[in-house]
């Protein structure tokens, strides 16, 4: 049963509506969401009582639209009308997919894709995007046949016509970043985000003094249920800056946990990088306080064992608890979170031999072991979800001590993916043989283990690098790269395999500006990074791109997305610049 701040359990059949209803009803004038438009001062907020009538009147006129029953686009920058909009949706029925703003005519074409998908009549947006979209993009295809809806002006309806949803009931479309192009609808039902809001308070205890504060975007599964459906059940504020203020000035993030008490926060793992660099650059406040920061959540694929500890330590002057530090591990497919460091414990690391994680085994390391990689503790499952290491090709349950892929069972696995029965089957209802019980598995593609009942994630399936019958982790490899200029940026890299017809070929496709080029020539930093890898992995590049900063494709979240930079590679799209440096 999901759990209000200070209520009774609600329920078996709560929904994300009825649990509005109720905090409107029990602390009606509390302040439930505050919004930073700059990233620094609070230019607006919605008390409880105020949302719950502003999703009212929405969800009265999405009806009347006819929208009820069916699914939308949900188009909103950070910004209260993206929250009012949200639960309007869930009152009156409708499945919303929330999608980025797009900036350009190919961010366009991936939002008519979605909409298509997901059977969209209409795109829910504010009037300011609506004329933009107007403007920039008339006469274009993508737009044609699809209402876009002001969701601040639309007229007014009889809200005795709503019908409450059913737990079961699809709340929210949350698309994939879908590497073929082709994006997938996971389908998220209300009993969904209830179990896992359920299991997050249990893995992040929030208490009567809870406070979020948060810059990920509205439309990605961390940020909507972090940051948006996690404080509202738990009856805690929510401080919300839109994703550039924090990445034009990182800082911005930690002033505001400091200034409204922040309790918890959360972030990839290059967020925290970001933050080490500003303050490694003397440009953090002194006067910061971070000690009420209980949960510095990091959910990143893969959590850097360096971040967490850097953070940890540049931080510590500035009263973070050496506790708060929170790695995790989750997917939209299990509606978010799987597994969370505890709570009351520093988060964990074990140092492996690289060698035998690759061939499946785990072997245990000192940490000054030259062949040992850290590999960071993802935490504990809490509640109903269950974690198994299983052998993908025999689909049986791995011994302690070996890699398999890591499969999840339990409420919070989201209901499939939308109008694909095939990957549905495929994806979430894989069976465990040899056991007993029927149970129903999300396959999530990931490699791991569990040691002393915490999961370590390895890397991914599909994206494991094979070079003269040796694995390797693309993420390792990108690490290197990375870490070769100390001008370049973290995830700035992408490495993959192709196949030429006799061998496979490595290819790392790095980014970088003409401020890391001004003191190291094009050629020069290909080499150094070549050279990196060959010492690190015993490895060769067969070739190391140079692009621009903001070509590689990315997930709504901001991490890199390999296959289709391997695809862009392979058609052409991705293209080593011309870059003109100063001799």
């Amino acid at each position: 049963m999901t759990m209000i701040s200070g209520a009774e359990p609600l329920a078996p059949a709560a929904t994300l509506s009825t649990v509005l209803r109720a905090q409107a009803a029990r602390r009606p004038d509390d302040r439930a969401y505050g919004f930073l438009r700059d990233g620094e001062e609070l230019t607006e907020t919605l008390t409880y009582a105020e949302l719950d009538a502003a999703a009212t009147a929405r969800a009265a006129s999405f009806t009347a639209l006819g929208l009820s029953g069916g699914s939308a686009v949900l188009l909103h920058p950070t910004g209260p009308e993206f929250v009012r909009a949200l639960y309007g949706c869930v009152r009156a029925g409708v499945s919303c997919a929330p999608t980025p703003v797009p900036d350009g005519r190919k961010a366009l074409a991936r939002l008519r894709r979605i909409a298509d998908d997901a059977g969209a009549s209409a795109v829910l947006t504010t009037g300011a995007v609506k004329r933009d979209l107007e403007e920039r993009f008339a006469g274009l295809p993508e737009l044609d046949g699809i209402a876009i809806v002001d969701t601040e002006s639309m007229p007014p309806a009889d809200p005795r016509r709503l019908s409450e949803p059913a737990p079961d009931d699809v709340a929210l479309l949350q698309y994939t970043s879908g590497s073929t192009g082709a994006p997938k609808g996971v389908m998220v039902t209300h009993a969904n985000f209830l179990a896992n809001v359920t299991e997050t308070e249990r893995s992040f205890p929030v208490g009567d003094d809870g406070v979020v504060v948060s810059w990920l975007p509205l439309f990605h599964d961390m940020g909507l249920l972090l940051t948006v459906v996690f404080p509202l059940c738990a009856g805690v504020p929510a401080y919300l800056m839109p994703p550039d203020a924090f990445v034009r000035r990182p800082a911005r993030w930690l002033e505001a946990i400091s200034r409204f008490r922040g309790t918890h926060a959360a972030a990839p793992s290059f967020a925290y990088e970001l933050c080490v660099r500003t303050a490694a650059e003397g440009r953090v406040d002194p006067a910061l306080d971070l000690s009420s920061w209980r949960a510095a959540i990091n959910g990143a694929e893969p959590v850097r064992w360096h971040v967490v500890r850097a953070f940890a330590e540049t931080f510590a002057p500035f009263g973070l608890p050496r506790t708060a530090p929170c790695p995790g591990y989750g997917l939209a497919e299990n509606t978010l979170k799987a597994t969370a460091n505890p709570p009351h414990l520093p988060p964990s690391a074990l140092w492996v031999s690289a060698d035998a994680l690759l061939s499946g085994r785990v072997e245990i390391l000192d940490e000054d072991d030259p062949a040992a990689k850290p590999l960071v503790g993802s935490g504990v499952t809490t509640g109903s979800t269950r974690v198994e290491i299983v052998d993908p090709g025999t689909m049986a349950a791995c011994p302690p001590g070996r890699v398999g892929e890591i499969w999840i069972h339990g409420p919070c696995v989201a209901a499939g993916y939308l109008g694909r029965p095939a990957e549905t089957a495929e994806t979430f209802l894989a069976r465990l043989s040899g056991e007993a019980e029927e149970r129903a598995y999300l396959r999530t593609g990931d490699l791991g283990f569990v040691h002393d009942g915490e999961l370590y994630v390895a890397g991914r399936l599909k994206d494991v690098i094979i070079r003269k019958g040796r694995n390797h982790y693309p993420q390792d490899i990108e690490l290197t790269a990375e870490s070769a200029h100390p001008g370049l940026r973290p995830n700035c890299a992408a490495a993959f395999s192709v196949d030429d017809g006799e061998h496979e070929r490595l290819v790392v496709v790095v980014e970088a500006d003409g401020r890391v080029l001004r003191s190291t020539r094009p050629d020069v930093l290909r080499e150094r990074i070549g050279e990196a890898i060959r010492e690190e992995h015993r490895l060769r590049a067969d070739e190391v791109l140079l692009v621009r900063r903001g070509l590689l494709p990315r997930t709504t979240s901001g991490k890199v997305r390999r296959r289709a930079c391997r695809a862009g590679y392979l058609n052409g799209e991705l293209k080593a610049a011309h870059f003109v440096t100063a001799d």
